[in-house]
């Protein structure tokens, strides 16, 4: 049988969601929990990546059992993983459902608040940013829409058939301190949301210009693009599927 997980971690002690050698992520934390209860082998696939330190409101994995679990295993499975991961929902699906391939769209938040707030140390980028332009940094994130390939906002070293992504939706929201960008897209490139951020802010700082931020997309190269914003203030929102 075939379950999918739907699912929330805080990604500040994790170095990001995919299992690597000699280092903590939050795929292997489920596999142990759900391993140990099942008292055999489990290995979950993730609709996605995120990168260290980056959170996740909505994550979805999947898995496979044979034997069908029983109406508490949500409650058993929460009880023994750390406290910053919860599972919120799990869900009988068909045997070919896929986690990752299966995924329609996915939506992140970039969050920002302008000056100090000690209460969200862990859950924001916080930055005393002045008079910075968020009418023109929204004029220049609809240019995204024009384009397919985002190359320049990848991390270079990385293994990708095609840097090409549909972007549904772009936009920054100002309220009070909190500035919060909103971006949903088919897929997503490593480390794609974090340059695109960076860059956008290149505009509303006035650093560059709406159409040099054209050009740095027409450029396909990730130099002449913004730095990268800190891991911390990057949320995974949305996984959306056509059967859940």
């Amino acid at each position: 049988m075939r379950y999918f997980l739907e699912l929330a971690y805080n990604g500040k002690n994790y170095f990001g969601w995919q299992i690597q050698p000699d280092v903590i992520s939050v795929q292997e934390k489920i596999n142990t929990a759900l391993s140990t209860i099942l008292q055999e082998k489990i290995a979950v696939v993730g609709a996605g990546r995120t990168d260290t330190g980056v959170h996740a409101s909505q994550m979805y994995a999947h898995f496979d059992v044979e034997k069908e679990l029983d109406a508490n295993f949500t409650y058993r499975l929460n009880s023994i993983l750390p406290k910053d991961i919860v599972i919120y929902k799990i869900i009988l699906v068909a045997d070919e459902a896929h986690a990752r391939f299966d995924a329609i769209q996915r939506s992140y938040e970039y969050k920002i608040w302008i000056g100090r707030n000690p209460f969200l140390l862990d859950s924001s980028w916080q930055f005393n940013f002045k008079n910075i332009d968020v009418v023109s940094m929204n004029k220049a994130a609809k240019i995204l829409f024009e384009y397919e390939n985002f190359e320049c906002f990848s991390k270079v070293k990385t293994e990708v058939h095609t840097f090409n992504c549909e972007i549904k939706n772009a936009k920054w929201i100002l309220n009070g301190n909190e500035l919060t960008f909103y971006i949903t897209a088919n897929r997503f490139l490593r480390n794609m949301v974090r340059a695109i951020v960076g860059t956008l802010l290149n505009v509303g700082l006035q650093k560059i210009t709406i159409e040099e931020f054209r050009a740095v997309i027409e450029s396909r190269n990730r130099s002449k693009a913004g730095t990268s914003v800190p891991a911390k203030g990057l949320f995974l929102t949305e996984v959306a599927y056509d059967y859940i």
